[in-house]
C-alpha cells in the first residue's frame, strides 16, 4: 500500500486505494499494461517511437492517434492493440511481455534514451462523495436559516436581512449557491467561444437542458457509447457548461456559451484506466480545448510521470487541466493527500467547499511531506451541488465531492480566457490570482474562485 497513507473513510460505492508506482497487474489499481513516456525532443517523431517500440520490445503493430480523425482513438483499438503512441504527448500505451518492457526499461539509463520513464499503467475513479457529507450541506442550510429568523424575530430591516449570506450561501430559486459564492451571477461573461473538455462518464445526450448546445463527443471506453450510464458526468458537465435558463429549476451551469467536448474516459461504472484519460487529453488539445475538466482519480500519494508530463504538455500547448483534488479525508482527525492526476504540477488541483465557505470534510489538502501527494490550488463549491442529471435520473440532483467542485473552477476558467484570452500558464494565473482568500492555503490553495466581472 502507498506509504504515509491515512485511513479513509470511503462509502461502499468508493474506488478503493492505490499503491505506489510498481504495482503488479491483479493488484486492483494496475491493469497490466505498461506507459511508456517519451522525453520532449522525441515527442514529435512517431516513427522513431514505433520503430523503437518494434525493435526493443519486439511490438509488431503500433498505433498512432494522429491517424485518427480528430486524433480521437477507437476506443476497441485502445483496447485491442500492442501499443498505441499519443504523438502531441508523447505517450505510449503498450501491452507487452515483461521482459521486453524490462528490456526497454533497461535502456532508459542511457544518456542517448528517448524514453523519460517506464510506469504501469494505474485504474482512475469517478472522484464523488455519495452519500458521505450531506450533514455538511445541511449544517450550512441550516446556519443560514436560523440567522434569518433571528433577523426577523428582531424586527430586523430588510438591510440586515441582506446579510444573510455571510452566515453562509444558500441555493434560492433563481441561482444554486456556488453561482452565488463564486460571482457568476453577475458575471458578464459566459465563456462564448471556448471549448471545454470534461473527461468522465459522459453526458445524457437525451436530456433536455443540453438541446441545440454545440455538442461534441467521443468515447474511449470499449463497448460503451458516450450515453452517461453513471450520472456522474452529466453532473459535471451541467456544473462547467450547463443552460442560462434550465426549465423549471434555478440556474446551475457557469459557461452556459462554451462548446462542451464530452470525453467518456469512466466506464459506466465509475472507472478508467491511463490510457482512457491520456486518449481524452490528446483529443481535447487536438481539437483546440482551453480546459480540460477531470474529476477523476486514484489514491496514489507519489507523482505518476504518466500524468505529471502529458498534463504538462497539454499546458504548454495552451489547454489547462482542471482536476479534483481527491476525496480522501476525514476532517478533522484526517486531512487526506491530493492524489493522481491532481498531484501532477502542472494540473490544477480543486478542493471543496460547503456553504459557508469552510473545507468539505472529505476534502484532501496540501501534503507537508515532502515527495508525498500533492499540494491544493484553489477550491470550488463541492458540497449540496445541484446540477443535471440523466433523466432515468430524475434529470437534477445534487451530489458531494472534489468532483463537483472541479467543474465549477473549470467552468470559471473558460469565463476567464473569453475576458482576457488567457490560456494555458496564464489562464491558471488569472484563476489563482483572482481567488478569494480564505486563510486556509494547505487546505483551499489560493482561496475560492471568482468569476470576471
Amino acid at each position: 500500500m502507498a506509504k504515509n497513507k491515512p485511513k479513509s473513510d470511503k462509502s461502499d460505492t468508493d474506488p478503493p486505494d492505490a499503491p505506489p508506482p510498481g504495482g503488479a497487474a491483479g493488484d486492483g489499481l494496475t491493469t497490466g499494461r505498461y506507459i511508456i513516456i517519451f522525453k520532449d525532443e522525441a515527442v514529435d517523431d512517431p516513427a522513431a517511437a514505433k520503430a523503437l517500440l518494434s525493435d526493443v520490445a519486439g511490438i509488431r503493430e503500433v498505433g498512432v492517434a494522429s491517424d485518427y480523425a480528430e486524433s480521437a482513438v477507437a476506443a476497441d483499438d485502445l483496447a485491442d492493440a500492442e501499443a498505441m503512441y499519443f504523438p502531441t504527448l508523447g505517450i505510449a500505451v503498450v501491452s507487452g511481455e515483461p521482459t521486453a518492457l524490462q528490456a526497454m526499461s533497461a535502456s532508459t539509463a542511457e544518456a542517448d534514451s528517448p524514453i523519460l520513464a517506464i510506469e504501469p499503467e494505474y485504474l482512475a475513479f469517478a472522484r464523488h462523495a455519495l452519500g458521505a457529507s450531506q450533514l455538511d450541506y445541511l449544517r450550512g442550510y441550516k446556519s443560514a436559516v436560523d440567522h434569518l429568523i433571528a433577523q426577523l424575530t428582531e424586527g430586523g430591516d430588510s438591510a440586515e436581512l441582506a446579510e444573510v449570506p455571510a452566515a453562509g450561501f444558500v441555493d434560492t430559486p433563481q441561482f444554486t449557491w456556488g453561482l452565488q459564492a463564486t460571482r457568476v451571477t453577475s458575471s458578464r461573461f459566459n465563456g462564448q467561444g471556448v471549448k471545454v473538455a470534461v473527461l468522465d462518464t459522459g453526458l445524457d445526450l437525451q436530456h433536455p437542458d443540453f438541446q441545440g448546445r454545440a455538442v461534441v463527443s467521443r468515447s474511449f471506453i470499449p463497448g460503451q457509447a458516450v450515453q452517461d450510464g453513471n450520472g456522474h458526468g452529466t453532473h459535471c458537465i451541467g456544473t462547467a457548461c450547463g443552460p442560462r435558463q434550465p426549465a423549471g429549476v434555478r440556474r446551475y451551469g457557469v459557461a452556459f456559451g462554451a462548446s462542451i467536448f464530452v470525453g467518456k474516459v469512466l466506464s459506466n461504472q465509475g472507472s478508467g484506466s491511463t490510457a482512457g484519460i491520456v486518449a481524452g487529453i490528446e483529443w481535447a488539445v487536438t481539437s483546440g480545448c482551453r480546459v480540460i475538466s477531470m474529476s477523476l482519480g486514484a489514491d496514489i500519494d507519489q507523482k505518476l510521470q504518466q500524468y505529471e508530463v502529458p498534463i504538462q504538455r497539454a499546458l504548454n500547448a495552451g489547454s489547462l487541466v482542471v482536476a479534483a483534488a481527491g476525496n480522501n479525508a476525514n476532517r478533522p482527525a484526517n486531512p487526506g493527500f491530493v492524489g493522481a492526476p491532481a498531484n501532477a504540477d502542472a494540473a490544477l488541483a480543486v478542493a471543496a467547499l460547503d456553504g459557508q465557505l469552510q473545507v468539505a470534510r472529505f476534502s484532501a489538502r496540501s501534503s507537508s511531506i515532502t515527495g508525498v501527494g500533492g499540494r491544493v490550488n484553489v477550491a470550488g463549491p463541492g458540497v449540496g451541488v445541484f446540477s443535471s442529471l440523466p433523466v432515468a435520473r430524475g434529470r437534477h440532483g445534487s451530489l458531494n465531492g472534489t468532483s463537483m467542485a472541479t467543474p465549477h473552477v473549470a467552468g470559471i476558467a473558460a469565463l476567464w480566457c473569453q475576458a482576457t484570452g488567457a490560456i494555458g500558464a496564464a489562464l491558471a494565473n488569472r484563476l489563482l490570482q483572482s481567488a478569494r482568500p480564505l486563510g486556509q492555503t494547505a487546505d483551499l490553495g489560493a482561496g475560492l474562485v471568482q468569476a470576471p466581472q
